[in-house]
């Protein structure tokens, strides 16, 4: 038989947590010595995120195949050692897809396809291909229980129960205890209602993460357990906590991981969580802090730059510091005033992003950090426009541009992709996925890595164009990082910089908590260092004074 499994529902509200709840429910498994994969079902008709907006959907995360999906998986990546895919990502639009595909193949023999079987059939099968090599398959279902469009994917859970029996098959529902200010009391009625609606389509849950915003009585829990139908034991609550990775361990304190593996009968090793609490333990008790500055086009909605703000808490957690980090509206800084606005930040970031929205703003960030060595790391576009600062303002290509900004601009630094050229779809149209990259023995990065070729994920349109390299190189910029064949530029600095890197690679989907990405970690590093430098040269003025 393949694994055993563990679905993971939500109720009352979205956005519990229910994907943080599946990867720490991951990580105590794994810490158990049991391999688990996981799995995030969309309930949306898109066919993947890549084309939604970041102000909706957050960032899009992109696995080494080049699938783009769900931030969520961004979070099982990041609790678990699971080797992620397309595969472990499936919205209702791609069974749709799929569905409709073999119906004008002729695959289902004149049949009149339906929700049930066909659609079903699709979830189910697609939830099995994922458990196939793992002993523990963790499924989480997006939406909230009473959306129309999750109810084939609850339906196709309630006939797995079925099928595979109740040994294989836990039900772990996330629920919300609100606080009601007024009243001054927590309500269960909210709690109450999404099980029975629940109960209602077939499921009965075995474990309920209740949210709460404090704590929650005994009897309060007591009360939970007998109206829907818990152990006592099963009833857990989820408080909020100032770090999420103190969740696995909040969780393992009530038993989570014991419980579901009562249930599906499986014995395992006690769970070893001690580099979390390490974790955890630096994250409440830093010996200083770093201010991090990040130039972006989508900061009013965090969620868009959600493993970027990850990698570098993982980097500011290497270095026992706090991060603080001040998200700045791009547009914002196309005045005059932008060096004031930059002035009291350690390090500046300049993340990816689509279209011409901002990115005079972005310019002036980076000319701003390059001219006062503050330390830069730009993503993605941000290594576009660093190349693109560069020839402006120290190559003397005053009309510089990227083609997708301005196409009858002079000097095209940034252009369309060879292959990409003529094709106007958007949907999964760019260069995605993991891709070999080989760095100069002596760079910044190369030292950053302590190798000298890597593999990275990406995510883009437009390149670097190698016929502005000799201008560019001679001016001082460094193209250190470049494809095997050396057909496209993957990083660029400055050397007599304190640390200017650009890469056309996203590295923040590699970072882990307890392995932080080698870059972040020394932008970071590098940040702390210009931060101590510039308190010394101020206290000394303040000493001279």
């Amino acid at each position: 038989m393949s694994a055993k499994y563990i679905f993971v529902t939500g109720g009352v509200v979205s956005s519990l947590g229910k994907g943080l709840a599946a990867a720490s429910i991951g990580c105590l498994l794994e810490a158990r010595g049991l391999k688990v994969n996981l799995m995030k079902f969309d309930p949306y008709l898109n066919v993947d995120p890549g084309t939604m907006s970041p102000f909706q959907h957050g960032e899009v995360f992109v696995t080494d195949d080049g699938a783009e999906t769900d931030l969520d998986l961004g979070h099982y990546e990041r609790f678990t050692h699971a080797k992620l895919s397309r595969d472990n990502n499936l919205t209702t639009g791609r069974i749709y897809e799929q569905i409709i595909t073999k119906e004008r193949r002729g695959d289902y023999l004149g049949k009149t396809v339906q929700v049930i079987p066909h659609v079903t059939n699709e979830i189910k099968a697609a939830a099995k291909k994922v458990g196939a090599d793992c002993d523990v398959a963790i499924i989480e279902i997006g939406g909230t229980v009473g959306d129309i469009e999750s109810l084939p994917f609850l339906e196709a859970i309630r006939q797995m129960r079925q099928e595979l029996g109740r040994d294989n098959t836990v039900f772990v529902h996330v629920t919300l205890i609100p606080w009601i200010a007024a009243a001054q009391e927590l309500k269960t009625k909210p709690t109450q209602h999404s099980v029975k609606e629940m109960l209602s389509i077939g499921i009965q849950p075995d474990i309920l993460l209740c949210r709460a915003d404090r704590e929650v009585p005994r009897d309060m829990r007591e009360k939970i357990a007998a109206f829907c139908n818990v152990e006592q034991g099963g009833v857990v609550i989820a408080k909020d906590c100032a770090s999420i990775y103190e969740v696995p361990l909040n969780l393992a304190e009530q038993n989570v991981d014991t419980l579901a593996l009562k249930y599906l009968r499986i014995e395992a090793k006690d769970a070893d969580v001690s580099r979390w609490q390490d974790i955890v333990h630096r994250a409440y008790n830093p010996k200083d802090e770093v201010h991090i500055g990040i130039v972006g086009k989508y900061v009013e909605y965090e969620d868009s730059y959600k493993s970027l703000k990850e990698a570098l808490v993982h980097g500011a957690l290497a270095e026992n510091l706090k991060l603080r980090v001040t998200w700045i509206e791009a547009e914002g800084l196309e005045t005059d005033d932008y060096a004031q606005q930059l002035a009291h930040f350690d390090g500046i970031l300049v993340p990816g992003g689509f279209g011409k929205r901002g990115v005079e703003g972005m310019l002036n960030g980076i000319r701003y950090a390059r001219e006062s060595k503050t330390p830069y790391f730009g993503i993605c576009l941000g290594m576009q426009t660093a190349c693109i600062e560069y020839a402006r303002n120290v190559a003397g290509l005053a009309q510089a541009n990227s083609g997708e900004f301005d196409p009858a601009t002079p000097h095209r630094i940034i252009y369309k992709l060879r292959e990409l050229i003529g094709v106007e779809e958007m949907g999964g149209t760019m260069r995605l996925g993991a891709y070999t990259c080989k760095m100069e023995p002596d760079s910044l990065a190369a030292k950053a890595y302590g190798t000298t070729e890597i593999s990275e994920r990406h995510r883009h349109r437009y390149e670097f164009n190698r016929e502005y390299e000799a201008v560019l190189v001679g001016a001082g910029l460094r193209l250190t990082g470049s494809s095997p064949e050396g057909t496209y530029v993957e990083i660029v600095e400055i050397p007599e910089h304190p640390f200017f890197l650009g890469c056309q690679f996203h590295p923040e989907f590699k970072s882990k908590p307890l392995e932080p990405h080698p870059l972040f970690h020394a932008f970071v590093k590098a940040s702390y260092a210009n931060r101590a430098t510039a308190k010394s040269s101020k206290e000394a003025k303040q000493a001279t004074a």
